[in-house]
């Protein structure tokens, strides 16, 4: 197997690795963020608008996580910095 061919096997692994742990952590903190709004809200149904102002700040900020796990598995994907450096090695 040549290097170009085990550099686009350990990208595609790679990325495949980012965006499954990657995801796990936003996606239990996203459930535990729901969680503690949604028994906040039934404690004190009065302070709903201000729960729920800032727990979509807090959602919107623990997803930024999985996005940029997104980013770096596509960068690994179509934009690879060790392309060039492998086909320059390869001759090619």
């Amino acid at each position: 197997m040549d290097s170009i061919s085990i550099i686009a096997m350990a990208s595609i692994i790679t990325a495949g690795l980012c965006m499954a742990i990657g995801s796990i952590g936003p996606a239990l903190g996203q459930g535990r963020a729901v969680h503690s709004a949604l028994s906040s809200i039934a404690q004190q149904p009065d302070e709903r608008n201000s729960l729920t102002r800032t727990l979509f700040v807090g959602l919107a900020m623990i997803e930024s996580i999985a996005i940029y796990c997104f980013v770096i598995s596509m960068i690994l994907v179509f934009a690879n910095p060790f392309w060039t450096y492998i086909v320059k090695k390869a001759g090619g």
